[in-house]
């Protein structure tokens, strides 16, 4: 087992305090983003086994079969297949999608090929892996997730009233769901320059009306306002009409697959993701927007979100599962209790206590000398490699937990 140092990324986006205060330390003064928990290039974990601190990318690429076990060293190759992360939006993300994995590959092939630098602000893609993720709310959470039934959005385009939105709903009604979507969105999103700040203008006037006279609509209308305000003359403010609003309480989670369009707007999530940072924007950002590849990736699917709520687990009694359709991540909850968790180590993991605290124990050692013990103080993560005998965790605190992160078993 080993106790991770983990990189926090910083972005305009980001919360002042929600990461400082999870972890006990004082802000920086700078909005913090996101913490990082596994082994992805861009913002590798660290471990010290006594030799110093190694990227934990570096350690698995050195012993595959070691460190993930055979079977996920076999499905994967030399990477950890998931990431782990606590991401706190204090503003809105960037309406986005990220890619399946031939779209990944592709994607990433073309870019090597032309020379673009890993680094470069106008790659679109960093790797090769899909990106498949969940986010799990740890307190109140808003998003925009998945496009709207489109019946639904043309009830709202109607309570809104915007002449200047006439072509968007027409396309709508296309009978076609797949085409009417990608027609609505691209005429949007290809608007000329001269017509955009009209068009958002009288969408965030008409939101603004109905937000504020109790309409059905009402909290959506509500949150595309706030996009307007915040990015004038953005296309994204016109296409975040078309998504699914959303809150999430604490412990509710969603899964996106890929091509799902979303924008995260506010609140502490636990996020567990393929082991990528492949991100296709379209709006609501300054950082590089690629409206082509964007629509060429998007998923134009239309339905509810599925809120999800965590499950007991089958295997370890008192643990509670996120059911995921991929085969890349696992998440789970481990409450407090009388009783350890005690856990298989078949493949990697990681452990996460996000309230509380918690004592990490291995039940015994190398030659059946004694196990390791360690602390887990809120915030702070551990990693345990596959193979290492069984782990029991002990939670501590009246409302004490720990988010375990792992592949599933086949």
């Amino acid at each position: 087992m080993d106790r991770l140092l983990n990189r926090i990324r910083a972005n305009a986006w980001g919360s002042l305090t929600a990461i400082p205060e999870l972890l006990g330390v004082a802000p920086t003064g700078e909005p913090q983003a996101e913490l990082w928990m596994g082994a992805h290039p861009g913002a590798p974990s660290e471990v010290d086994r006594g030799l110093g601190a190694r990227s934990l990318v570096e350690l698995i690429a050195a012993d595959p079969a070691g460190e993930l076990g055979p079977d996920t060293a076999a499905r994967f190759g030399p990477r950890l297949p998931f990431l782990l992360k606590v991401l706190a939006a204090e503003e809105p993300l960037s309406l986005q999608v990220h890619p399946d994995a031939i779209q990944a590959r592709q994607g990433f092939a073309e870019e090597e090929a032309r020379g673009v630098p890993i680094d470069a602000p106008h790659r679109n893609y960093r790797d090769s892996s899909h990106k498949p993720e969940m986010i799990c709310a740890l307190g109140d959470f808003e998003g925009l997730v998945g496009y709207r039934e489109i019946a639904e959005t043309l009830k709202l385009l109607d309570a809104l009233d915007v002449p200047e939105l006439a072509p968007f709903a027409r396309a709508l009604r296309n009978p076609d769901e797949e085409a009417a979507l990608r027609a609505a969105t691209t005429h949007v999103l290809m608007l000329p320059e001269r017509l955009r700040t009209t068009v958002v203008d009288a969408v965030a006037a008409a939101c603004r009306r109905l937000a504020a006279n109790g309409s059905p609509y009402a909290e959506a209308c509500a949150a595309v306002a706030g996009l307007a305000e915040r990015h004038p003359g953005d296309p994204g403010v016109a296409v975040a009409l078309l998504l699914n609003h959303i809150r999430l309480r604490e412990g509710e989670a969603v899964f996106l697959a890929a091509g799902m369009p979303h924008s995260y707007l506010h609140g502490v999530v636990v996020e567990i993701l393929a082991n990528s940072d492949n991100v296709l924007r379209c709006g609501l950002t300054d950082k590089h927007v690629d409206v082509g590849e964007l629509l060429r990736i998007m998923a134009f699917r239309a339905g509810p979100v599925e809120i999800l709520g965590a499950e007991p687990s089958a295997a370890h009694p008192g643990e509670e599962v996120y059911t995921t359709p991929v085969a890349d991540f696992r998440l789970s909850r481990l409450p407090a209790g009388r009783e350890p968790h005690v856990l298989d180590t078949a493949g990697p993991q990681i452990l996460l206590c996000v309230r509380g605290s918690a004592t990490v124990r291995q039940e015994r050692g190398p030659g059946g000398a004694a196990g390791t013990t360690l602390d887990l103080a809120r915030g702070r993560s551990v990693y345990i490699r596959a193979g290492e005998p069984r782990v029991a965790v002990t939670v501590d605190g009246a409302d004490g937990l720990v988010f375990r992160a792992t592949v599933p078993c086949r």
